[in-house]
């Protein structure tokens, strides 16, 4: 029995030490080495995968709403929506809904563009030809035939929000459309 214990013993003696201080440290190091190159593409992958996420809309810009012809010069304000390309995280939609305005010709042949969302809690407001003037259906708010408070006992904090117009090429209209928030006195751009 002895043979086969002293042969034991010389195969393990024979054996490196795996559990050195030089072996700790090469594990160490090839962990660290491993753990770094792993990182730098999922690192890279995070960033291309949360992009979208950390893009913000630019600031409002104009977006065409009409044609001058479609806007009678009779003083009415007339309600058209505003379409855009819309982009939402990961999707793109065209052409989509994103608004309303009330577009009017004044006396001296101006486009004046309003908003259509009610400045006390963002309800969309309705022009009332017989009284002449814009309502709103959820509080009764009032206002003007240029977007003023009407009534001063409206719960509405602010008159209807005007919008910069610009017509281009003599024949489009062009509208910078831009959300207020709603319940502030002051016109606080929605971001």
């Amino acid at each position: 029995m002895l043979p086969h214990l002293n042969a034991m013993s010389h195969d393990a003696r024979s054996l490196p030490a795996a559990t050195g201080r030089r072996g700790f440290l090469k594990g160490l190091l090839v962990g660290v080495i491993g753990a770094v190159l792993g990182l730098i593409p999922l690192g890279a992958g995070l960033v291309v995968f949360l992009d979208p996420l950390r893009r913000h809309s630019s600031a409002s810009h104009a977006i065409l709403v009409t044609t001058l012809d479609a806007v009678p010069a009779d003083g009415v304000p007339y309600k058209f929506p505003v379409l855009a390309s819309r982009v939402d995280a990961w999707n793109k939609f065209s052409q989509v809904p994103i608004g309303a305005v009330y577009l009017r010709r004044t006396a001296d042949g101006k486009i004046e563009a309003l908003n259509v969302v009610c400045p006390h809690a963002g309800c969309f407001v309705d022009y009332l030809p017989s009284r002449e003037r814009f309502v709103c259906p959820c509080h009764n708010s009032t206002f003007t035939l240029t977007g003023g408070i009407a009534d001063h006992a409206s719960p509405a904090p602010r008159g209807m929000d005007t919008l910069p117009v610009e017509i281009r090429n003599q024949k489009e209209v062009w509208v910078t459309f831009q959300n207020f928030e709603a319940g502030q006195a002051e016109k606080i751009p929605v971001a």
